[in-house]
């Protein structure tokens, strides 16, 4: 099957799989491994001190891959824009074709100098206001994150099968499809929501590439779709996890208005990383999509590329014995 897409055409990937950014999760071996595989890897920033390090991050994944890389610039509130200067210049310097944004504040101060180095840039929103804006500042394509997403899934609640074809119906630039999508079947149904491509974040954990401990990963596999909770809604940052004691001291913590200073220790990307990264699983946050539901192995990156081609062609085949399709 031929995937030629906006967004395979905007980036010069195979397949219009794009890795979500995940923080201490994205690094030079994960996002390699699925540019490798014909999407696209996304080095996260957020895990450096400076442009130095991230540098070298990129030097890495390049002597893995000659495909396109990408990498996420924060733009939330812990974020510096001196450290996002910094980042930017390494990304400039590397020549990384694409950079992803995200975060509260508006993509706009990146935006310039990384299309005058003739960057593209896609900004990650969960909203429809915030796709509309990110539009209106120049992004070059959105990606939209339903209710199922795992991380920040900002504050409105509505679902990726209703946030797709609104955005597609009011915005020009191409649209991303993020939030449940594990395998070919949430693929392709994104694609038909007016979609041209998806952003992937939990199944890509549950790889063998994935830095993620071998504990954590036995959690995903273990976990179903409903053991996931919503927390730091209180502070207007929410974001989905799994269940663990951590988690559960924060949402008591907020049943009773602790403010963020009270928070900050329990939710700090310290604490995130050890969890995720040590095998403690007790200690931070343990961001999770409901797609942790549709998991039940750890395969490489690239048998999981592939199954969601083979599998759109499965499914494709199917809709035309059905009638519903009519073959090229």
């Amino acid at each position: 099957m031929m995937f030629r897409t906006g967004i395979t055409q905007l980036l010069g990937i195979k397949y219009p799989i794009i890795m979500g950014s995940m923080h201490w999760i994205t690094d030079a071996k994960l996002s390699a491994a699925v540019s490798k595989a014909g999407g696209l890897g996304i080095i996260s920033s957020a895990r450096f001190k400076d442009g130095d390090e991230l540098r070298e991050e990129i030097r890495k994944a390049k002597q893995l891959t000659d495909k396109p890389l990408g990498v996420n610039i924060s733009l939330n509130r812990a974020a510096s824009l001196a450290s996002s200067t910094e980042f930017i210049q390494a990304v400039i310097e590397e020549r990384i074709p694409v950079v992803e944004t995200a975060g509260v504040r508006s993509p706009e101060e990146v935006i310039y100098p990384l299309h005058a180095a003739g960057i593209k840039v896609i900004h990650k929103v969960a909203s429809i206001k915030h796709a509309i804006k990110a539009e209106q500042c120049g992004a070059d394509a959105v990606e939209i994150v339903g209710f199922a997403n795992g991380g920040n899934v900002g504050m409105d609640d509505v679902s990726t099968m209703v946030l797709v074809p609104k955005a597609k119906d009011l915005l020009k630039v191409p649209i991303i499809a993020g939030g449940g999508i594990a395998d070919a079947r949430g693929f392709l149904a994104a694609l038909a929501l007016g979609a041209e491509g998806v952003v992937v974040g939990t199944r890509f954990m549950a790889t063998l590439e994935s830095p993620v401990h071998f504990k954590f990963k036995q959690l995903l596999l273990d976990s179903q779709e409903n053991q996931t909770v919503l927390v730091q809604r209180s502070i207007r940052n929410t974001h989905r996890t799994l269940i663990n004691d951590a988690v559960r001291l924060v949402l008591e913590m907020e049943e009773r208005g602790a403010e963020l200073e009270e928070l900050r220790p329990w939710i700090s990307g310290e604490k995130y990383r050890r969890c995720i990264i040590e095998g403690r699983l007790q200690e931070g946050m343990a961001y999770c999509g409901q797609a942790v539901g549709l998991i039940n192995d750890i395969p490489s990156v690239s048998t999981v590329v592939d199954s969601f081609i083979k599998g759109s062609r499965e499914i494709s085949e199917r809709l035309i014995a059905m009638g519903l399709l009519i073959p090229s």
